[in-house]
Order: structure tokens, then C-alpha cells, then sequence
């Protein structure tokens, strides 16, 4: 049976990673979904590009494109870093590139110019880093930054009385679009939860790898989740995002 399965922000964690895919026992025909935000933290963001290109090669992958990599693009485009990027983990994915040659800086650029802003699948599922404030889908977005920056559809989401139903005038129209939104970009750490969080029909599947969480998986259909070990504990010299 395939799976689609979502993976939240890895933030150089390859370890993690790796983990994370042996414990969910990875298939050929399983489609992996990755939310962004591969780089900027622990000390492999280079690797981990590298393995992701390989992972492409022999499974259905699709890549979501986050403000991380937004920056790292930048970088690779015109070697100049942005310097709110140097504090918030640019340093260290520089870093991780030092010893590349200019051809493998190009496969890298390649790679993050292919990445997706959002993707939508057969049962109308949304799949994007952040969010959105177009009342009509990311389609018609007026600011592209909000794909992957925007927090008001998941604070929205978060918040939402349950007692206002589907059919009523005050239920959201962002979230009348989609059967299921999945989103990365805010830790769930930050509402001391250390498990993927749903608000709403969204699901927030970033749990706080940069910092002091783990790494999550979860099977869209089943809601069966998987998680690395505390990534920080896989880097036990590293202070990662903290």
C-alpha cells in the first residue's frame, strides 16, 4: 500500500533523518513530503542536501521550499549571506559547504531552485511550509514571502472556537479550501508539545529538531506518527538553533 508521508523541518539534522526513515521502514512506492527548512542548524545541512538528492533519485519525493532555504538560495546565487541569516544557523551551513567544489555548490543551487512553494494532492490535501492569507489558496497569494513565513493560518487554526461549524459565515474561508493543510515552520515546542499538533483541519509537523525536539513522520491517511531521537542528543557537541 503506498504511503504519503510528511516529514517537518530538519535543520541539518541528517542523522535524524536517517534515523527517522529507518523507523518508519521507508518503501519504494511510498511518497515522502519534506516541509522545509533543510538547513540551518546542526552542523550537516550540506550532507543532508546531498543525501536528499540521492533520496530522489529512487523514491517520489517532493520538496517544500522554507525561509531557510529561501536564504540558502541566496547564498549559493551570490555568495553574499544575509546576515539575519548568519545569526539564525547560516553560519553553520556555510560552514558545511566550505570544502565543495563549484560544481557541487551549482548541484545544490539546482536543487533548491527546483523545490516547490506548496503542493496539493489528489484528495485536495495542502502541503506548504508556513502558510497563506490569500482567502482564495496559495494559488492566488499576493505576497509569494507568506509561503514561508506567514504564522496567522496556523494561530488561526490554533485558536479557533470548535464550537463554530463548517457551514457557518464565521468559520474561516482559508480553511474551507483543503480537506487537510500540513505546515512546518513553528516548533511545537513552543506550545511545550514535542508530537506533530492539529488545529483545525492543520497540522503542524515541525517539532522542534533545530532546538531541543525530535524529528516527526506522520502517515497522512492513518495519522500514525514517527519520531527521531532528540536531535540534539544525535549531536551531543552542537548547540544547534539554541
Amino acid at each position: 500500500m503506498k504511503r504519503t508521508l510528511v516529514i517537518g523541518d530538519i535543520h541539518g539534522g541528517l542523522k535524524a533523518l536517517v534515523q527517522l526513515l529507518e523507523r518508519v521502514e521507508v518503501k519504494e512506492n511510498d511518497r515522502l513530503i519534506f516541509l522545509g527548512d533543510y538547513v540551518d542548524g546542526w552542523s550537516e545541512s550540506a550532507a543532508l542536501i546531498d543525501f536528499l538528492i540521492e533520496l530522489n533519485k529512487t523514491h517520489s519525493c517532493i520538496f517544500i521550499k522554507g525561509n531557510h532555504d529561501i536564504w540558502c538560495q541566496e547564498w549559493l546565487q551570490s555568495g553574499k549571506p544575509n546576515t539575519i541569516w548568519l545569526k539564525h544557523g547560516g553560519t553553520a551551513t556555510i560552514k558545511s559547504c566550505e570544502d565543495y567544489s563549484s560544481e557541487k555548490i551549482a548541484e545544490h543551487l539546482f536543487f533548491f531552485e527546483s523545490m516547490k512553494d506548496y503542493y496539493i494532492d489528489e484528495q485536495n490535501r495542502l502541503f506548504i511550509h508556513a502558510g497563506f492569507s490569500s482567502m482564495h489558496g496559495p494559488e492566488k497569494e499576493h505576497y509569494s514571502s507568506n509561503y514561508s513565513w506567514d504564522r496567522t493560518l496556523w494561530e488561526m487554526a490554533l485558536t479557533m472556537d470548535s464550537r463554530i461549524k463548517k457551514d457557518s459565515l464565521s468559520y474561516p474561508k482559508r480553511l474551507l479550501l483543503y480537506e487537510e493543510i500540513y505546515i512546518g515552520h513553528t516548533p511545537t515546542l513552543n506550545y511545550n508539545i514535542e508530537v506533530p499538533m492539529q488545529g483545525c483541519n492543520v497540522w503542524n509537523i515541525d517539532t522542534g529538531a533545530a532546538f531541543l525536539g525530535k524529528l516527526s513522520c506522520i502517515d497522512v491517511d492513518t495519522k500514525t506518527v514517527w519520531q527521531s531521537d532528540i536531535v540534539q542528543g544525535l549531536y551531543p557537541n552542537e548547540k544547534g538553533r539554541n
